[in-house]
């Protein structure tokens, strides 16, 4: 199809992966005109500067830090699970500055990450079978009829708490909770109630105090460029999963070409989304956003590329952020051969690893876990991988949270397959929790360290 076909409906008229059986057309189609009528989440002005800051990224000037939670939960929009997200991102982001010595783009999977693909689109219980959880934007956890019927009203109640969600870190950013110069602030509660090892404390104060005095000798040299660096910004990103939610907030905006998607800065297409002829990849094509894909190894080089020249055919930077996601067994061989398949075209594109999605793992008990040493693998094996390329290894993205969960096994705290029913929160996939959050960040800090 032509690009001169698109519009924000054309998607309608493909095949949709992961597509939402909705059993009441006319409540469908009132929910999602309600939603078109509701002010845009985030500004092209916000969205523009994401693409000249991933554009940077793509040349080895900025590194990508994108992270939160597997789902969003419309329970969880409350303060402290939204201000924990921030200060372990805000910390690993110092970590992450004070190694690679440039700046770091933290893009939150919050205020919208509400929608989840599924393996499988029942889920049975003692012989009940009913439809999967797809995620509070589309129906909801209870195992029972009513809970699991696709509701399009869970539409706009996922648009008002993404739009609560936006509004409080606005308020805790613009109010100086994320000031670099007062990284010792961020800490708050964290170091006190978290079961820290003594040697990852003293390594993360050492590295607050080393910042802290850098930045304040620098001011008073009256360094003009401290100020980019002290200016923190978040920046929102989910996986475009429901495309009536999508499209909704799909907008021209006064004096800027083209189309925005205004429901989050930087949307991504899933593995299980990516088709070259679906409704995902037709809608996104259309959009001004820069926009993610995530890429298994089970991606050919040449469906890769098609992606990249079909999501963006003027090759505009900033644009393509491919997130790999292979798993620990497979990076090595399969990340080389779309690597070398890019870099032959020409293509500008931001590579990021994912090393969750592919390390997932169930227990004897049926219990979703992940291995922390598999996901420090897989990364381990995209750095080397990228080396010997000779190509920038731009960003993660992690699925984590601030709280002291147990859904991941391993890292400093030991965690084993009997700890995972001690606190395991999560709707849907395994999440780092606090202390291997950070733990995982000085890994990739001690990797990327000398490549400056």
């Amino acid at each position: 199809m032509a690009k001169s076909s698109w519009t924000p409906d054309s998607w309608k008229a493909r095949k949709a992966a992961q597509a939402v059986q909705y059993d009441d057309a006319g409540e469908l189609e009132a929910a999602v005109g309600t939603l078109a009528q509701l002010p845009p989440l985030v500004t092209s002005f916000e969205i523009e500067k994401l693409r000249s800051f991933l554009a940077d990224a793509q040349e080895g000037r900025r590194f990508v830090l994108q992270g939160g939670d597997c789902a969003e939960s419309i329970a969880e929009c409350r303060p402290g699970p939204i201000a924990a997200k921030l200060k372990i991102l805000l910390q690993m982001s110092m970590v992450l500055i004070h190694a690679g010595k440039r700046p770091v783009v933290r893009i939150g999977r919050f205020a919208g990450q509400y929608a989840k693909p599924r393996s499988q689109p029942t889920e049975t219980r003692e012989g009940t079978t009913l439809p999967s959880y797809f995620g509070d934007l589309v129906n909801r956890p209870g195992f029972d009829p009513n809970s699991r019927r696709a509701d399009p009203w869970l539409l706009v109640e996922g648009y008002k708490h993404a739009g609560l969600t936006l509004n409080f870190i606005r308020s805790l950013v613009e109010g100086g909770f994320a000031d670099l110069h007062h990284p010792e602030y961020w800490d708050l509660s964290f170091l006190e109630s978290a079961t820290l090892s003594p040697a990852l404390r003293q390594e993360y104060e050492t590295i607050v105090g080393e910042v802290s005095n850098a930045l304040r000798f620098m001011q008073a040299l009256g360094e003009r460029e401290v100020s980019e660096l002290t200016r923190v910004e978040f920046f929102t990103s989910h996986e475009g999963l429901n495309l009536w939610y999508e499209s909704a907030l799909v907008r021209r905006v006064p004096r800027r070409e083209g189309h925005y998607d205004l429901s989050t800065h930087m949307p991504w297409i899933g593995e299980r989304t990516r088709q070259l002829d679906g409704a995902h990849v037709e809608l996104f094509r259309g959009i001004r956003n820069p926009v993610g894909v995530k890429v298994s190894n089970k991606a050919a080089p040449k469906e890769v590329l098609e992606l990249i020249e079909t999501l963006n055919p003027d090759d505009e930077p900033g644009k393509i952020v491919l997130i790999t996601r292979m798993g620990a067994g497979a990076v090595r061989d399969g990340l080389p051969p779309l690597i070398e398949a890019v870099k032959a075209s020409g293509r500008r594109v931001l590579w990021m690893t994912d090393p969750m999605h592919g390390n997932t793992i169930s227990t004897e008990k049926g219990i979703k876990t992940r291995d922390f040493d598999a996901i420090v693998s897989e990364l381990e094996g995209a750095m080397a991988v990228h080396e010997a390329q000779g190509t920038y290894f731009g960003g993660v993205h992690f699925e984590l949270t601030g709280d002291d969960v147990t859904e991941c096994v391993g890292g400093a705290d030991g965690l084993t397959e009997d700890d995972l029913t001690k606190n395991y929160a999560t709707l849907c996939d395994p999440r780092l929790n606090y202390r291997q959050a950070l733990e995982m960040t000085f890994r990739i800090a001690k990797r990327i360290r000398p490549a400056f």
